[in-house]
C-alpha cells in the first residue's frame, strides 16, 4: 500500500506540478490578456475580442508551464475574466448568457490539449536525451578500452622483452623504457578523463567558482612544458584580470586534452598558442597550433565520440583524439557554453566559450 501511495503521488506531481515559475508565468499571461483586452472593452469593441484573447493566453499558458494544473485554473479564470470584465453587463457575473458553457469547455480543451502535447513532448525530449547520452557512454567505453588496452599490451610487451632478453643493448633497453613511460602518461590522461566525466555525474549541477582566466591558462601550461619540453607554447590574456564561473578543474582538463591534441595530432606541430578574450557575455578559449590541421572528412564527427583511431593524424593507432574532445565538449557544455573547430591557413584552432556573470559581461 504505502508503494502504490507513493507511485500516485508520483503521477500527480508529474501531471499535476505546482511550481513558483509557472505560477508567475500563469499570472503574467493572464495579466497581459486582461491589459490587452481593457482598452477595448473601454472603447466599446471587446465583443469578438476578448475571448479569442483568452483563448491564446490559455494556449500559452498550457505550452510553457508543465503538466495539466495551470492549463486548467487558466481556462477557469480565463472564463470568469471573461464572463466579469469583458461581457456585458460589466463588472457582473452572468451565467446565463447563451454560449458561456460553450465558453467554457472550449477553453477547457484548448487547455487539456495543448497540456497534453506538451507532456508528451517534453516526455520525448527526455526520452531523446537519454539515448543521446547512452549514444555518447556507448561510443565513450568504446574508445577507453581501446584506449586502455592497447597502451596496457605495449608497456607488457617492453616490460617482458626487457625481463626475458637481460643481454639487449642499454640503448634498445632505454628506448623500451621509454616507450613505457609515454604509454603510462598517456594511462593517466585516459584516467584523468574518467575522473572527469565521473566528477560531471550525478542529478547535481556543477559547483562553479569565478577564477582568474589567465590562472587557468597558466596551470594548463605548466602542465603542457612538463609534458612537452620541445614544443613552444605561448600564453595571451587580457590585461585586466577576467573572472569567469567555472569548476577550475574541468577547464584545466579540457585546456589540457586540447592541447595535448594539438601535439599528437597535429602531425608537425612546432608551436601552440593559448588565449583567452572577451567576447560580449562570454570568455572565449582558444588553442591554435601550426600542425597540418585537421582532415576535412573528420570535422564533422571530432566531438561526438564516433571517430576511428586510424582517422586521425597521429597514424600509429594509439592515441584516439575523438576521446579526449568527447570529455572536452561534455565539459563545456555543462558549463552552458559550444566547443568548436576549425582550420586555419596554417594548423587548427579549437575554441570554447564560457559565459560570465552580469557584472563580468556588463
Amino acid at each position: 500500500m504505502p508503494e502504490e501511495r507513493k507511485t500516485l503521488g508520483q503521477r500527480m506531481h508529474e501531471y499535476f506540478p505546482v511550481t513558483r515559475r509557472d505560477a508567475l508565468i500563469t499570472i503574467g499571461i493572464l495579466g497581459l490578456a486582461t491589459v490587452v483586452c481593457t482598452p477595448l472593452r473601454l472603447a466599446g469593441t471587446t465583443t469578438g475580442f476578448a475571448f479569442p484573447v483568452f483563448v491564446l493566453a490559455v494556449l500559452l499558458i498550457s505550452r510553457l508551464t508543465a503538466g495539466y494544473f495551470y492549463g486548467i485554473v487558466a481556462a477557469v479564470l480565463g472564463v470568469v475574466c471573461v464572463n466579469f470584465a469583458f461581457t456585458y453587463p460589466f463588472l457582473a457575473f452572468n451565467f446565463t448568457i447563451d454560449g458561456y458553457p460553450l465558453t467554457f469547455l472550449t477553453l477547457l480543451t484548448v487547455s487539456i490539449f495543448t497540456s497534453a502535447l506538451t507532456t508528451k513532448m517534453k516526455k520525448w525530449e527526455a526520452v531523446r536525451a537519454d539515448a543521446e547520452k547512452e549514444r555518447m557512454r556507448s561510443n565513450l567505453l568504446r574508445s577507453i578500452s581501446h584506449d586502455i588496452r592497447t597502451p596496457l599490451t605495449s608497456i607488457i610487451g617492453s616490460a617482458s622483452a626487457i625481463l626475458d632478453n637481460p643481454d639487449l643493448p642499454k640503448e634498445q633497453q632505454k628506448e623500451m623504457l621509454e616507450n613505457v613511460r609515454e604509454e603510462g602518461q598517456w594511462l593517466i590522461r585516459v584516467v584523468e578523463n574518467l575522473l572527469s566525466i565521473t566528477r560531471m555525474g550525478g542529478e547535481t549541477e556543477l559547483v562553479k567558482e569565478e577564477e582568474v582566466a589567465e590562472d587557468v591558462l597558466a596551470a594548463a601550461a605548466r602542465a603542457f612544458r612538463k609534458r612537452f619540453p620541445g614544443i613552444a607554447i605561448s600564453v595571451r590574456a587580457p590585461e585586466d584580470p577576467l573572472l569567469v564561473p567555472m569548476d577550475p578543474i574541468l577547464i584545466v582538463q579540457v585546456l589540457n586534452n586540447l592541447l595535448e591534441n594539438a601535439v599528437l595530432h597535429g602531425g608537425t606541430t612546432t608551436a601552440v598558442r593559448l588565449s583567452v578574450t572577451r567576447e560580449g557575455d562570454s570568455a572565449r578559449f582558444s588553442v591554435a597550433d601550426n600542425g597540418q590541421g585537421i582532415p576535412v572528412n573528420v570535422l564533422p564527427r571530432l566531438f561526438d565520440g564516433t571517430l576511428k583511431h586510424n582517422e586521425t593524424n597521429a597514424g600509429d593507432g594509439k592515441r584516439n583524439m575523438g576521446l579526449g574532445l568527447s570529455v572536452c565538449r561534455a565539459i563545456v557544455k555543462a558549463h552552458g557554453g559550444h566547443l568548436n573547430a576549425r582550420n586555419l591557413e596554417r594548423g587548427a584552432e579549437f575554441c570554447f566559450t564560457l559565459p560570465l556573470t552580469k557584472e563580468e559581461s556588463a
